[in-house]
């Protein structure tokens, strides 16, 4: 059985458990995950200790982002140490709470508890060997994750689709529907409500949405409209 490592684990005890339980273990840096088992499985492993830091830091959700947006390996999170310690190390441990759950609710992305990185190299084992009959017969390219870019700042077109993907529920491909339905930005933003539903894809619940981030607070606050920003010369 083949297990990937990231470079940054090389301190910890688990790979040298891995070989000697006779895994072939090999060290890469890894864009994603800190384990690649059998080219199916990519693991998450966090120290209760680091597990706090990363969510105060913000490194913890765009970790999520990325384990999210693989398509071909399943994700898991592996939190190792004792919950019941989490005082020790955060005066403000529902925050942390708050941040496995938004883990399993909103990326889909399952937790499993360890003791410690003994055991944590226990569960590793146990997940190659059920695995590794669905493991893939040739191997597979390691996981990669490419950020966002800005589009260059004269392709004004690329811009547009770049400000509408941002709304939630809106991606690439709706966005340039929208565009094509009515001209320019400034004529998404100001359409009824009844017109975007007539575009492919706009759901009354993301217009809905979209209505209220471009409409919210333009009655109550003077001068923040933003038909007003985006009506000016």
């Amino acid at each position: 059985m083949r297990v990937y490592v990231d470079e940054r684990e090389k301190s910890s005890e688990i790979p040298y458990y891995l070989l000697s339980a006779g895994f072939s273990v090999i060290f890469k840096v890894l864009d994603v995950g800190d384990y690649v088992i059998n080219d199916l499985i990519i693991l998450e492993r966090k120290r209760l200790d680091d597990l706090i830091r990363s969510v105060y830091e913000g490194r913890f959700f765009d970790q999520l982002k990325r384990l999210k947006s693989l398509e071909k390996f399943k994700a898991i999170l592996v939190v190792e140490g004792n919950l019941l310690d989490i005082d020790k190390y955060t005066e403000n441990p529902r925050s942390i709470e708050a941040a496995l759950v938004s883990a399993v609710l909103s990326f889909s992305i399952p937790i499993l508890y360890t003791r410690d990185s003994r055991h944590t190299a226990e569960l590793i084992k146990y997940i190659a060997e059920k695995t590794q009959k669905f493991g893939r017969k040739t191997s597979a390219p390691l996981p990669t994750y490419r950020k966002e870019r800005k589009p260059k700042t004269s392709d004004l077109r690329a811009w547009q689709i770049y400000v509408l993907s941002s709304f939630p529920k809106i991606g690439p491909t709706l966005a340039e529907r929208l565009l094509n339905k009515f001209g320019s930005l400034k004529a998404v933003i100001n359409a009824q409500a009844a017109e975007l539903m007539r575009v492919e894809g706009m759901s009354e619940d993301k217009v809905k949405l979209f209505k209220k981030i471009v409409e919210e607070g333009s009655q109550s606050t003077p001068g923040t409209s933003l038909d007003k920003f985006i009506n000016r010369k």
